[in-house]
């Protein structure tokens, strides 16, 4: 979370000290960009007394370096400015776990409160999802995660942005995280499914989505779908029609209506290839 009157500063490195802000594979991040902070140079320790597993962990080789140089690893999530100075954003040990990625929940916030209006932004892992919240509440969720979409992958971005008035806090001044509303992914116009396609469709959105009520129009992307969950719509609507949707199918059409006219044309092509095989030979 950054608090509405911006980021932290914490400055320039100093003397006799090299800082590197860092991603996952080591590499040098842009400024802007979040990334770990790591300390190396003449005065840096050797380790942690007593502690050779502790030590190891965070006194890792710096490849910016000579010979057997190291590197500290803080821990922290921090950022470069254009003007050369860093910015602290959270701790990298706060990171949540979903659906198998490890995702640092202040690159997320990094990315919502650089848009235009966003004073505040936490972002957490609920049900298995995703969740932003930011302030003020007339945002427009939609745009924010299209941001978030153009600057980070595709598993880091919410499956909703909840705009609230402002975060809920504790009486000491903490966010507090069992305040934080819970996010309705059903859409607030309803159209209902007219075919069969569309009505099977729709209950399997419903329970793979853990939405109560799928409409023939609604996007599978607002209702909190992504490219894993897709895997899962295709296997049981495979099931259901024996025909051979992709996961692509599912991210294309985007709604149970197109989906379906994917379906029925699957079904409809299989008909043909059937009429057209010759009377007693077998399908391939």
């Amino acid at each position: 979370m950054r608090a509405g009157e911006g980021s932290v500063p914490i400055g320039r490195p100093v003397w006799n000290t090299r800082v590197h802000v860092l991603d996952a594979d080591l590499s040098p991040v842009p400024p802007g960009a979040p990334g770990e902070l790591y300390l190396a140079g003449a005065q840096l320790a050797r380790g942690y007394l007593n502690r050779p597993g502790l030590t190891a962990e965070r006194f890792v080789p710096d490849p910016f370096g000579g010979p057997g140089e190291r590197m500290y690893r803080t821990g922290d999530l921090v950022r470069w400015t254009r003007a050369g100075a860093l910015e602290y954003l959270g701790r990298t040990d706060q990171q949540v776990k979903v659906r198998g990625f490890r995702i640092e929940p202040g690159e997320v916030e990094a990315v919502l409160t650089a848009q235009p209006r966003v004073a505040d932004a936490v972002v957490i892992a609920r049900d298995g999802r995703l969740i932003a919240y930011a302030t003020p509440d007339d945002l427009d969720p939609a745009a924010l995660r299209r941001a978030t979409a153009a600057a980070l992958p595709e598993h880091m971005v919410p499956a909703a942005v909840v705009p609230l008035e402002r975060l809920p806090l504790t009486r000491s001044g903490k966010l507090d995280r069992a305040a934080l509303p819970d996010p309705d992914f059903t859409p607030a116009a309803h159209v209902p499914p007219e075919t069969d396609a569309e009505r099977e469709l729709a209950r399997i959105w419903s329970e793979v989505l853990g939405v109560p009520r799928v409409g023939a129009e609604d996007s599978f992307f607002d209702l909190g779908g992504d490219s894993i969950l897709s895997l899962h719509v295709t296997a049981r609507a495979n099931a259901a029609f024996a025909v051979d949707l992709t996961p692509r199918d599912v991210l294309t059409a985007r709604t149970v209506r197109a989906l379906a006219e994917v379906v029925e044309d699957h079904v409809l092509r299989e008909l043909e290839d059937l009429a057209q095989r010759p009377e007693g030979h077998p399908a391939t």
